[in-house]
């Protein structure tokens, strides 16, 4: 990060998944992948880093010891398919790596081990709510078993994503430090002034910027529209790096199940937004639900 202005992230793993075919209307979403189609995780992956991304998140959002147990899946089993999760994203980063031309000096990619939000088990939307019910202590104990297994994975970095509350945020930072793994903060929002439980987004980043776990904070799987103003007000609170990575600019109707377009976003590429949010500051770019390699190799032209 001191030496590079920017890094390019990847796009969705899960809706880019769906978008070949796999079927994810499971609790365990993507996750079920690492059971039944581990070779596709692998591909997008790899279709990630030769359009140019820099790291790549692994498919363990979903993944937990709860929910994999609900599946009838031992402890060992479920840790295991964890561990593959990172696998799978170093071995596309070493296929990447082999077929780059010998005069390319770019650095390796990285690879980010995910860790989705409570909610994300729930696998009832509340990623996008919060008031879970739940105290730190509860999230702290709740979230442990996962961190320190993804953190020992072989991972560069942890993502710890999609977060609607402070609380969550805290736990984690909290574990990191706990564990000596690095990773970054990223909270979902539900407008350009807070975070989806509704604390305002200065607050949601005063509380876990000292921790020097933290590399990086910012948003994600949100709407891009309001992505440069709550960069601009998260720096009013951190001079981490600041990154973003929000959907491609559709809204999820959770009643219909379907993706539905934004006249916001229609009549502007991708990547022409993301040019505001590097012009507030975000060093980490890339994208949420809905994008894909094709917005991942319009954001590498641009840098």
């Amino acid at each position: 990060m001191e030496r590079r202005p920017h890094l390019v992230l990847d796009g969705a793993l899960a809706t880019e998944l769906e978008r070949r075919g796999a079927d994810l209307r499971d609790a365990l979403w993507s996750a079920r992948l690492l059971i039944e189609q581990p070779d596709l995780i692998r591909a997008v992956h790899l279709d990630y880093f030769r359009a140019g991304a820099d790291v790549a998140t692994t498919a363990s959002y979903q993944a937990s010891f709860e929910g994999f147990a609900r599946r009838g899946l031992s402890h060992d089993d479920a840790a295991a398919l964890m561990r593959l999760s990172v696998r799978l994203a170093t071995e596309a980063r070493d296929q990447a790596l082999a077929e780059r031309p010998a005069d390319d000096a770019r650095p390796a990619p990285l690879v980010a081990a995910s860790i989705g939000p409570y909610g994300a088990v729930l696998a009832d939307g509340s990623e996008y709510r919060g008031h879970y019910g739940l105290d730190e202590a509860a999230l702290i104990a709740f979230h442990r078993p996962r961190l320190q297994l993804l953190a020992a994975s072989g991972a560069d970095l942890l993502a710890c994503e999609t977060l609607p509350c402070i609380a969550e945020a805290r736990a984690l930072a909290r574990l990191m430090d706990e564990v000596g793994a690095r990773g970054w903060i990223s909270f979902s929002a539900r407008d350009g002034g807070h975070i989806c439980e509704g604390d305002a987004i200065e607050d949601a980043v005063a509380a876990v910027q000292g921790h020097d776990s933290v590399v990086a904070l910012g948003i994600n799987c949100t709407a891009p529209q309001h992505v440069a103003e709550l960069l601009a007000r998260a720096r009013t609170r951190t001079a981490k790096p600041l990154l973003a990575y929000p959907n491609a600019g559709e809204t999820w109707d959770a009643q219909a199940k379907q993706w539905l377009p934004s006249a916001e976003c229609a009549h502007r590429p991708f990547e022409d937004m993301a040019m505001d949010w590097a012009a507030v500051g975000a060093r980490l770019i890339g994208g949420c639900c809905r994008t894909g390699p094709a917005q991942i190799a319009a954001l590498t032209r641009r840098w």
